[in-house]
């Protein structure tokens, strides 16, 4: 097996609702959505949004979780201050800031905030981690 993730989908309450906070974030609309399933490219990921209940369905499991869902979603930047930038600028689109944005025991500065859903977003910058031209994360 190759070590690749190339969708990340998150089942949603109200697909309208985050289609609109995603896309108003600037998040690119594929042309590839349709009804209900929306996809927006993310430099070589593809991050999906789909009604919770069907994902569920289509999953065999139960809709009903509830609580710390186990994993975050991350976006790192290139500064402290375009970290800082970054979650003012989710804030007004309507994201939740759950922790500012603050220096970290593992030398970098990070912040989460939180999607309609409750998905957890990091904002981070990592002084150990370097992009490439069109901004994919490089690790050493």
């Amino acid at each position: 097996m190759e070590s690749r993730i190339s969708i990340i989908t998150l089942g949603v309450s109200n697909f309208e609702r985050s289609l609109e906070f995603y896309r108003s974030l600037g998040f690119p609309l594929s042309e590839a959505s349709q009804g209900d399933i929306a996809f927006f490219k993310m430099g070589g990921i593809v991050l999906a949004l789909y009604p919770k209940n069907e994902l569920a369905k289509d999953a065999t499991v139960d809709p009903k979780g509830s609580g710390f869902p186990n994993f975050t979603l991350a976006h790192n930047v290139r500064s402290k201050e375009e970290a800082d930038s970054v979650l003012k600028f989710v804030e007004s689109k309507g994201g939740k800031i759950i922790k500012p944005a603050q220096d970290v025991f593992w030398g970098g500065y990070s912040g989460y905030f939180a999607d309609p859903d409750g998905f957890l977003w990091e904002v981070a910058w990592n002084p150990f981690v370097s992009f490439t031209e069109d901004g994919r994360l490089e690790l050493p």
